[in-house]
């Protein structure tokens, strides 16, 4: 029987073996749970979180009363996209932790791209 959580682990390490942030360029990690999403920036160089939100987030369930999953997941992307503006972060490189590019994740991609950051 195949364990589908250690074979997401499996290529989440192989993802991350090539996907790096830098000061210039951090690192937008994505984390899914049954119920809810998670996005994190993260620079690698120095080890340190620079920004990170959740569907959980009081502001966002205000907002989400009555939506599905995925447009919860949109709007995370463009809130996380108009933060790291804030800070001044542009151009990201984007982790999807071994998740398929589909759904979810790639709804919280297209939402922060829509807000103008670069990944």
């Amino acid at each position: 029987m195949i364990d589908k959580v250690a074979e997401r682990k499996k290529r989440a390490l192989r993802i991350r073996k090539t996907v790096s942030g830098t000061s210039v360029r951090p690192r937008l990690a994505v984390r899914r749970s049954l119920n809810h999403i998670y996005a994190q920036i993260i620079d690698d160089s120095t080890g340190k979180s620079l920004l990170q939100i959740g569907s959980n987030n009081k502001d966002i369930v205000a907002k989400t009363a009555d939506k599905k999953k995925v447009d919860i997941s949109r709007l995370l992307g463009e809130i996380v996209a108009e933060k790291a503006k804030e800070k001044g972060i542009e151009k990201v490189v984007f982790d999807r932790k071994g998740y398929t590019y589909h759904g979810r994740v790639k709804a919280l991609a297209d939402g922060a791209r829509k807000k103008g950051l670069q990944f």
